[in-house]
């Protein structure tokens, strides 16, 4: 991180549009003042592409006046009834808005807002590190203005709100979502009193729509941090609340001196491997919720121990309600995950036992294209305190990769089509869509998985007919 002593804050502003918002807020008579998370990020060295500008003022006249001085090099969009204004020019976002003073009633995070100076927006930021201005006026141009000592706090790598943390959190609770968020993102710890505080007004989480909640969980899971987020969630009670299916995971129970893990902490270091391997959001989703169906699952046997027999079916038929409720999407990414769920013991199964090729076959069969996405998922899930057997196991795993490309290359079973239609079953036989006509695909489906016959039509109508044969229907001769 760069400290304010060692950076030039107008050598970081020389990009031209910064002197051209000073010089148009000058002709109109504002001030202005670059904040939050782009100031922020300019500390941390991280690149960013949306500005946000505050106006002692009005922002829509400063953005209208910018876009009429860019001309076609800006493009406005004006939001009047928030009285802000999105400016595009070229790579860069600018949102422009007035400087304001907000009130809030508590059964609501809509505030009432007013008109207010630069200090009154300052009051009301989530956080100290994002309260962070810099001045674009003439006089003062590139002057930091920091209230709340957020470069300091930048510097320790601390969040802490700038006034009471439970007012805070209490006048708006997604803003305790986003403190878990930023802590996950740039690796920050939450002050102990503002953490305290989360925890104290969890329950107003509840006046959150989920579309807002799912949004910062998402920001959560693609962030570098990921299982730290879901950590200081559960910490605060906020888990338990807003995705209960996963905090029921935690925790362990014992009987005749025979435990199970934590299966909740078991998910964060699957969730910590997954990240290490790749930024995609829905194989990360993949990852939480892969152990889903435990908790309904769990039964104690006496003399074997905790067995959790068939908690991927299960877990994968609770995936649609989880991506209801969460409002996440109901399309293919959450069949995606379902797959995921459903198929994440498969490929260990292959390691423990000798590897047949039509094993393989039916592996490449059910996953489809996901198969590689599977085969990672199913590597992050291996865990175990005897790094000789992990070991072993990632070894028997290259084994089955080795397979699954061998197999896939000689039978081309991945994304498979059958070389008989159910059109051709119905000429054949001179039948109209019955369930011989299902019978008949699935046998065929069957001896190509098992290896009986070659993946060709040849082969596949030979048995065609053998199969009609049996169920007493004949071919008709053309």
């Amino acid at each position: 991180m760069i400290e304010k002593e060692e950076i030039n804050l107008k050598e970081k502003l020389k990009d031209k549009i910064f002197t051209i918002i000073s010089d148009v807020s000058e002709e109109i008579g504002l001030e202005s003042y670059l904040i939050g998370g782009f100031v922020r990020d300019i500390f941390l060295e991280r690149q960013s592409k949306d500005i946000d500008i505050v106006v002692a003022g009005s922002g829509i006249k400063l953005a209208e006046a910018m876009a009429e001085k860019l001309g076609k090099s800006g493009k406005i969009t004006i939001y009047r009834r928030f009285g802000t204004a999105m400016l595009q020019y070229h790579d860069l976002t600018l949102e422009f808005v007035g400087a304001r003073k907000e009130s809030y009633s508590s059964d609501s995070r809509k505030p009432v807002v007013e008109n207010g100076s630069i200090k009154d927006d300052q009051d009301r930021r989530d956080f100290t590190i994002n309260a962070l201005a810099i001045s674009l006026g003439k006089k003062d141009f590139g002057k930091l203005i920091d209230p709340f000592g957020g470069l300091e706090d930048l510097k320790n790598k601390i969040l802490i709100t700038p006034l009471e943390p439970g007012k805070t959190f209490s006048d708006d609770p997604l803003r305790m979502m986003r403190a878990i968020r930023f802590s996950a993102q740039l690796d920050f710890t939450i002050d102990e009193i503002t953490l305290k505080a989360i925890s104290d007004n969890k329950e107003r989480i509840k006046i959150i729509s989920a579309e807002r909640i799912s949004d910062e969980l998402n920001k959560i899971i693609l962030s570098n941090k990921a299982s730290k987020g879901f950590n200081l969630l559960h910490k605060t009670g906020l888990l338990e609340i807003i995705f209960p299916e996963l905090f029921l995971l935690s925790g362990v129970e014992e009987k005749a001196g025979m435990a199970h893990k934590d299966n909740f902490a078991h998910t964060m270091v699957v969730l910590d491997k997954i990240c290490k391997n790749t930024d995609d959001l829905w194989l990360r989703w993949a990852a939480i919720l892969h152990d889903i169906g435990k908790p309904k699952t769990k039964r104690y046997e006496p003399g074997h121990g905790w067995t959790f027999h068939g908690h991927e079916f299960v877990g994968s038929k609770m995936v649609p309600k989880i991506f209801e409720r969460l409002k996440l999407p109901l399309n293919e990414k959450m069949k995606y995950v379902q797959k995921l769920v459903l198929l994440h013991l498969r490929p260990a199964a292959l390691v423990e036992d000798i590897v047949s090729d039509s094993a393989i076959r039916r592996l490449l069969f059910d996953a489809g294209n996901d198969i590689e996405d599977l085969m990672t998922l199913a590597e992050a899930d291996i865990s175990s305190a005897n790094k000789k057997k992990v070991e072993q196991f990632l070894q028997n795993f290259a084994l089955v990769r080795n397979k699954l490309i061998e197999v896939d290359e000689k039978d081309k079973i991945r994304n498979w089509q059958p070389p008989i239609s159910g059109e051709i079953i119905m000429e054949t036989f001179n039948i109209l869509p019955s369930k011989e006509v299902g019978i008949i695909k699935d046998h065929i489906k069957e001896a190509i998985l098992d290896g009986l016959i070659e993946n060709n039509y040849e082969q596949a109508y030979n048995l065609m007919l053998e199969k009609g044969k049996s169920l007493g229907l004949n071919a008709v001769e053309n």
